[in-house]
């Protein structure tokens, strides 16, 4: 009946009453929302990804609510608790915890796996990377530019994205005949910080640096010029990921391209069809490019 809409309406704006969103999901047994819990929301990488599974959700009615983890296992999972509590029709993750990963298993609700694999968790849908490749690409490339004495800065947490990038890099040793040279670095800023001077002090003769990512490689960057080093003219630097802000940077970040944007989206639409019973492929791996800018020179 047109008049008791009408009637309704007006008194929902008389009240200014609003729905209770949580008493509703309990109902419909869908909240419409999908959570996304990253390890450290500081770094680009992880906000940007975040930004595509938001604007890929909102666009079809879903709302993203973000976690970040600081990579603790243990809060990785009252977060997985928490989603599940309030009925949030799917998880997309980014973790490397064993524990996390047995949680996984038995979770209600679908889970996306981005940026990591992790044993024994087949059955979850997987978006990420050839990280293989971009190690190999990073490698390749600084060989053509010259470079003699490469060292990788590795990830040392046992990060599948990590050692499929380092597995890249060795392959190039190998195929040129060149010695292994290996710092390990996590994917925080300070660390790059202080992988630069250890990288230094152990190789006093490195001429190319891979880093594990593009905030990684600013912090050496900053390092080396701090330490009276020329880049590229002395060191030649590549970073991981094609972050804007290796763009905004000075000098332009030569780095590895992800197609971050893409991921996050296919993420968001794997939840989707999910939820709508649809079938969605489990494993999604994109390709990397190499994007040459202003830290590397080419021979």
């Amino acid at each position: 009946d047109k008049k008791v809409c009408q009637k309704c309406y007006s008194q929902i704006e008389k009240t200014g009453f609003c729905p209770n969103e949580l008493a509703r999901a309990l109902y419909k047994k869908s909240s419409k929302i999908i959570g996304v819990i990253v390890p450290d929301i500081e770094n680009p990488f992880f906000s940007e990804l975040a930004k595509a599974v938001e604007d890929e959700a909102f666009q079809n009615g879903y709302r993203m609510l973000l976690c970040s983890s600081g990579n603790n296992a243990e809060k990785e999972m009252q977060n997985i608790q928490m989603l599940v509590q309030m009925k949030a029709d799917g998880v997309i993750i980014m973790t490397n915890s064993v524990d996390t990963g047995k949680v996984l298993q038995t979770c209600p609700v679908p889970v996306v796996l981005v940026d990591r694999t992790l044993q024994n968790v087949n059955e979850k849908a997987v978006v990420k990377s050839d990280h293989y490749k971009g190690g190999y690409l990073a490698a390749e490339h600084l060989v053509q530019c010259g470079c003699k004495n490469i060292v990788c800065l590795k990830e040392p947490s046992g990060y599948s994205s990590g050692n499929e990038r380092y597995r890249g890099y060795f392959a190039v040793c190998e195929k040129y005949g060149l010695k292994e040279q290996s710092v390990d670095c996590t994917y925080v800023y300070e660390e790059g910080i202080r992988a630069a001077g250890k990288m230094l002090e152990r190789y006093p003769d490195v001429d190319g640096v891979i880093a594990g990512n593009d905030m990684i490689a600013m912090a050496v960057y900053k390092e080396l010029i701090r330490r009276g080093k020329k880049i590229p003219q002395e060191i030649q630097l590549i970073g991981f990921d094609d972050v804007k802000f290796g763009q905004i940077f000075t000098p332009e970040l030569t780095t590895i391209h992800q197609s971050i944007r893409e991921m996050g989206t296919a993420a968001a639409q794997i939840i989707e069809k999910c939820v709508e019973g649809q079938p969605c492929q489990k494993k999604n791996i994109f390709d990397v490019s190499l994007v040459v800018r202003e830290t590397t020179m080419e021979w």
